[in-house]
This record gives structure tokens, C-alpha cells and sequence, in this order.
């Protein structure tokens, strides 16, 4: 290639020609183009991130993570799970269906706290799959002790055995469970958490959608797939992207969108994962148009969202979570219009 290219060879990588498939990367005409990549030098890096200088962003250690997990849910006497600590959670009691702002008429434990169920367990037959890390974010309210008011019909009441031989109250067939980041009665911050969890209403349906029913709709709707990409809802970020599991979307400072450059190669990629293509028109609450995909240099495909890489933290260990954000100066959620949401302070 020349002299004119050795020096920019050896400070960051072999020059790559990809297909970018996406619908306005530089051209406003052509669906696949193609682009020349550069490595941004971040293949020198040596080890999981560790260093000052690589922007990687090595993930967090487990217990670094359960502390992070429980922020803001640190305070006692709430009943509504705020120590993700506790091995012994408090049964609901008796419940109570509760106005909400913004959520609805909503199911609440005896002291107020709020109950949710998951998009991804079953009601018909009874299943958990929320376990490990997600768990002590989403605490199993116990089955022992829940009693039925009026506007509850006691016959919804029912009980799921979980891994640990627990049993956990369910409502409708729908295991229940407390956020751990709800703080005190009336709160509701779990409410639309990755797109997958939702306050409870009486009939075992989702406090935000009256309308549904626990065995019309509901029912009917508990084997679907979620959004393979869509906007939600973060109480400290605003909207931001989160691919079917309800996992944040990131992009990276030292990859650029045109020319297109990726700055994560090597050790990099076990930290942060690149994230997998999507049909754009699946997508919810985002311009189709935002959504395209390119070639990485082992020749696997990456998602893009305006014309940037974007990709999965491994510190993020349950739905909902932002640990990626703000790391290193480098790494930020994208927000519902395709943009980097800047860091807090």
C-alpha cells in the first residue's frame, strides 16, 4: 500500500474493507456500500481492561455488582424488598390494590410496597425464570402468609416451587416478586424495567395495561418474543436502547461511524459483546432507518444504530441494568433517537 500507509499500519491495525448494511451511513441512495475500517489501535491493549488508558471497561466482581444492583433500595422497614441482601424475604401479607401515578391501579404488599410480575416466566403452568443475579435484584415473594381483600379474589392466590425449593406466591399463575430499588410504599421504579417487568394489577394482568385480563390476552401473549430492539424507560437515563432481554445498548468512543472504525478488538470483545443484528422493522420506539449492521474483521455482523457499533456490557448482569454507562469517559447507553447519552456530572 505504499509508504503513505505504513505508519498508519503499524500505530492501528490492518486497513479492512466490510459491507455496511444499514439505510443513511454517508449515502443516501445505496442499501450496501462498500466501507473501509480501521482498527483504532485499541488491539495493543493488554489485559481485561484494567488499564487507565484502554477504555475498555472490565466488568465488575460479583460483589461490586450486588452492591450496585441494590442502589437506592438500602433502607429498612419498606417491606417491599429493599435489602437484596436478605436470605429471608418478608411475606406480602395482606394485600391492597393502590393507585399509582403513571403505572394504575397496582397490587401492593402490606406495607405498601409495590408487586411485579416478568414477561419471561409463565402463568399457565406456574413458572420462575428469574434466578442467580436477577434474583437478588428481583426478590421471590414468599407464598406463606398473602391474604386476599376485597378487590383481590382470594382463588387468584396460588404458590410455584422455585430451584431452591422455596415456594413463591403467585397471582393468576404469575410468580410475584418486590424491586429491590423501590425504596419506600408507592414506588414504582421497577415498572417497565427492560421492557419486561410490570407492576402487577388485581387480575394478575400488567397495572399499566387495565385493559388486559389474566386468562385472555395475558395468556395468549406469554409464549411471544419481546421486541428484538426497543426503547425503555430508565429512572436515571431517560429512554435508552435494550435489546430483547432487556439488556442496555452501548457504543464505544474509540469506534467511529464514518468512516466506520472499531476501536474494540481483542481483549476488548470479553468485556463487551457486539451486539446482534435486527430486522429494523421489528424494532419499537425507534426510526427503522437508525437501525443497519457491518462486518466486523472476523467477519461476524454487528448491529448498528446510526451508523455506530453498538454492544452488550458483561457487568450487566439482569435486565434493566446501565453498570456500562459513563465507564472510562468512553462508553455510553444510546438514547430512543440513536444518540449517546452523556454521562452524569
Amino acid at each position: 500500500m505504499g509508504n503513505r500507509n505504513r505508519a498508519t499500519t503499524a500505530a492501528a491495525g490492518s486497513v479492512l474493507t466490510v459491507i455496511l448494511l444499514a439505510s443513511g451511513c454517508g449515502s443516501e441512495d445505496a442499501d450496501a456500500r462498500t466501507v473501509t475500517v480501521r482498527a483504532a489501535g485499541a488491539e495493543r491493549a493488554v489485559g481485561h481492561g484494567a488499564g487507565a488508558g484502554d477504555g475498555y471497561g472490565a466488568a465488575p466482581d460479583a460483589d461490586a455488582e450486588a452492591d450496585a444492583d441494590a442502589e437506592g433500595g438500602a433502607e429498612a422497614g419498606s417491606g417491599s424488598g429493599s435489602d437484596p441482601t436478605d436470605e429471608d424475604p418478608a411475606p406480602a401479607g395482606k394485600l391492597a390494590v393502590r393507585e399509582i401515578p403513571e403505572v394504575g391501579s397496582a397490587v401492593t404488599d402490606t406495607d405498601g410496597g409495590t408487586l411485579y410480575r416478568f414477561d419471561k416466566d409463565t402463568a399457565q403452568p406456574p413458572r420462575s425464570n428469574c434466578e442467580d443475579a436477577c434474583a437478588t435484584l428481583w426478590p421471590a415473594v414468599p407464598a406463606d402468609g398473602a391474604q386476599a381483600p376485597a378487590g383481590i379474589d382470594a382463588g387468584l392466590l396460588g404458590s410455584v416451587e422455585r430451584s431452591d425449593g422455596t415456594r413463591q406466591l403467585t397471582l393468576a399463575g404469575w410468580p410475584v416478586y418486590r424491586y429491590a430499588k423501590d425504596t419506600k410504599p408507592g414506588d414504582a421504579k421497577g415498572e417497565g424495567v427492560g421492557g419486561t417487568w410490570h407492576a402487577l394489577a388485581a387480575d394478575g394482568g400488567k397495572a399499566a395495561d387495565g385493559e388486559e385480563t389474566a386468562d385472555g390476552e395475558e395468556a395468549a401473549d406469554a409464549g411471544k418474543e419481546s421486541a428484538p430492539l426497543s426503547a425503555v424507560n430508565d429512572a436515571k437515563l431517560g429512554k435508552l436502547m435494550v435489546d430483547a432481554q432487556g439488556r442496555t445498548l452501548y457504543r464505544f468512543g474509540k469506534d467511529s461511524a464514518w468512516p466506520m472504525k472499531f476501536g474494540c478488538l481483542d481483549a476488548c470483545l470479553n468485556t463487551w459483546k457486539p451486539a446482534e443484528p435486527v430486522e429494523a422493522e421489528k424494532a419499537v420506539g425507534i426510526p427503522a432507518g437508525l437501525v443497519g449492521s457491518v462486518e466486523r474483521p472476523d467477519g461476524t455482523r454487528q448491529l448498528t444504530i446510526d451508523c455506530w457499533p453498538v454492544y452488550l456490557f458483561t457487568g450487566d448482569t439482569a435486565p434493566g441494568q446501565t453498570n456500562g454507562h459513563g465507564l472510562q469517559g468512553l462508553w455510553f447507553a444510546v438514547d430512543d433517537a440513536g444518540k449517546k447519552i452523556p454521562a452524569a456530572g
